[in-house]
């Protein structure tokens, strides 16, 4: 027979299963009353009266207004109290600094912009970061953080929270970024590519909790983030859809990272750049041609844009880039099997023009039944959406990942989550 000290143990655990349970429900809206608790989950009433008691009691939920009845006296809703604290989002890229301030539901409420060239290094872009994050804090009331989400334009170790390697971030190789956020705001800090965050941007707009979706960006890099049954897959490192790096079939330009034939040193944006400069001074012409000549320096929006407006240099640039990447995405359709994939980035901008391509590489090189109920689609290209993606990360880590860690505290507390898996 189990031991008395078994059996409270037991009862305990499930007693803390359900209280979450039925929090994480309020919060998703999965169920606004306690009858529909109680329809859901099973329980007694007296147990979700308890349970729902208890939620509040940390500061969880809270009663709403009465719902409407069924024949009987009208029941109370109960809401999450997404304002009790704050996310901050910090998404960095090659060359800019996006932060924002979110409520814990993950809806964006402040936001702050500005240009930076990441290759200044850790110490002095985190520093920048921070102060733009201290200037919202000062604008907005006071409120605990109780996470944040930092976006990077590398790869990542998720679990310890520091770039591996990141070939546009000199400086970075091994920096203990989630430490730096930790110390400064003491609040859990997730790190993760920007890529990632991306894909769990376009996961809460599509409100797609089990979705396969591949987000490719393709701006001055080139990186994937791959969503199976709504779960971010970062594989054993965090290094899995880092596809700019795969080998391009007879190829031997040199790669930023060091190695030759990259998907990104032959398709990304830098490498257009790089080939729009070399066909200018070989005497092409057009208005990209113009531009140049007038002292505007080729970028990667303005070959996108150059393109739709009917530039032939830029369309040809665009079209042999979208080729290359589509044989790229094809083989991620084979292995992964994705309902969509969704594209982004300053070179796909172009639109059409360059999703037209992708699209006839990848029908062309997949398997058909891979193909067959795949949507290839533009992002929607909103800036706010690293942002968007960070906050949605930081909400799942806090809600879905370490929330029985914490959940009896009221508040996330620091220690108590990264003690399990302490680095």
């Amino acid at each position: 027979m189990a031991s008395d000290a078994t059996l409270r143990f037991s009862a305990q655990t499930d007693e803390v299963t359900s209280l979450l349970h039925i929090v994480n429900m309020v919060r998703r809206g999965d169920a606004t009353t306690r009858p529909e608790i109680g329809r859901i989950t099973g329980l007694g009433r007296g147990v979700v009266t308890q349970r729902v008691e208890q939620a509040i009691s940390l500061g969880f939920l809270e009663d709403g207004a009465f719902g409407p009845s069924s024949g009987g006296r009208a029941p109370r809703t109960l809401r999450f109290r997404t304002e009790q604290g704050r996310i901050i989002i910090c998404a960095l890229g090659a060359l800019h600094i996006r932060v924002g301030i979110a409520e814990l539901d993950g809806e964006l409420q402040y936001e702050k912009h500005e240009a930076w060239d990441i290759a200044r290094g850790p110490a002095e872009t985190l520093d920048r970061a921070m102060a733009m994050i201290d200037e919202l804090l000062d604008d907005v009331p006071a409120l605990p953080i109780w996470a944040i989400a930092v976006g990077l334009p590398g790869p990542v170790d998720f679990e310890r929270g520091r770039p591996v390697a990141p070939p546009i971030m000199p400086g970075w190789n091994g920096f203990d970024v989630r430490r730096r956020f930790e110390q400064r705001y003491a609040a859990p800090t997730w790190v993760d590519n920007d890529v990632n965050l991306l894909a769990l941007g376009e996961r809460a707009r599509r409100n797609a909790e089990r979705t396969d979706l591949i987000y490719c960006k393709v701006g001055s890099g080139i990186g994937a983030g791959l969503l199976s049954q709504g779960r971010i897959h970062r594989g054993a490192n965090g290094a899995a859809g880092d596809i700019g790096h795969v080998r391009v079939r007879d190829s031997d330009v040199q790669c930023r990272c060091g190695k030759t034939g990259c998907l990104e040193a032959v398709a990304g944006g830098w490498a257009l750049v790089r080939d729009a400069e070399q066909a200018i001074a070989e005497g092409a012409s057009g208005p990209l041609a113009q531009a140049a000549a007038a002292g505007t320096s080729p970028d990667p929006t303005g070959i996108a844009r150059a393109a739709e407006d009917g530039d032939a240099l830029a369309i040809s640039l665009i079209q042999h880039s979208a080729r290359v990447v589509g044989e790229s995405i094809a083989a991620l359709v084979n292995m992964f099997n994705p309902g969509v994939i969704v594209i982004g980035g300053a070179v796909a901008a172009a639109g059409e023009v360059f999703l037209a391509e992708v699209r006839q590489r990848v029908y062309e090189l997949s398997l058909p039944l891979a193909t067959r109920d795949l949507n290839i689609v533009q992002s929607i290209d909103d800036l706010r959406e690293p942002l968007r993606g960070g906050a949605e990360l930081a909400v799942e880590q806090l809600f879905d990942v370490t929330f029985p860690r914490w959940f009896a505290h009221g508040t996330p507390k620091l220690e108590a989550i990264r003690q399990p898996d302490a680095a």
